[in-house]
Order: structure tokens, then C-alpha cells, then sequence
């Protein structure tokens, strides 16, 4: 339904382990754990995702412009992206932890 979160609830926010990040909807893996930092934000927050698997969908809702990400196997709403992310991509996906699932490399 597109909500979001509280701030600083989610279950990911600070997760520390090393896997994938997937699609609570479908499984599909959406972000590896190395591209996951500490933004400040109160949600986890990437800098890449998994080739070809999240999608972008233009977000004028809540008198802003946002660019909204989706899973592209679901459609699901994940959160959004935003330019002021780290390097190499200077980008931060701010998603909720709410629709993401997480597969603990072994």
C-alpha cells in the first residue's frame, strides 16, 4: 500500500550480517549486504542494488517529487531513492525493513 515505517523501528535497520536482502513479497533479491550503510536516516539504507531487479517509478505524491523503487519480479513498494548517497553511486535507496526479507550468507 505504499506507507512507510516509522523511523528507527525496522527490524534491518541495524542489521549487521553478511547476505542478501530480498523481496518480503516474491524473494527476489534485491540488495547485497556490502552495498548497506548507516545513513542517519532511521531506515536501511543501500547504495546499489542488485542489477536489473529494483525498478524506479516517478513519485509525486505528498506535495514532493520522489522517484518511488520497486521490486521488478512483484511490483512491490520498497521505498525510495534519493542523490545523496555515498560513493561510487551517490545514491541512498531508503527502504523499509517491512518489505525486505534477509538470507544470512553461510
Amino acid at each position: 500500500e505504499k506507507g512507510t515505517e516509522r523511523a528507527g523501528t525496522g527490524a534491518l535497520l541495524n542489521n549487521k550480517l553478511e547476505g542478501t536482502y530480498t523481496c518480503k513479497a516474491c524473494n527476489q533479491q534485491l540488495f547485497e549486504s556490502e552495498t548497506k550503510f548507516k545513513s542517519g536516516t532511521g531506515w536501511p539504507s543501500f547504495y546499489k542494488t542488485i542489477e536489473g531487479n529494483v525498478g524506479e517509478v516517478a513519485d509525486n505524491s505528498h506535495m514532493m517529487t520522489r522517484v518511488e523503487v520497486v521490486c521488478n519480479n512483484c511490483g512491490g513498494h520498497l521505498g525510495h531513492v534519493f542523490n545523496d548517497g555515498p560513493q561510487p553511486t551517490g545514491l541512498r535507496y531508503c527502504i523499509n525493513s517491512v518489505s525486505l526479507n534477509f538470507e544470512e550468507k553461510k
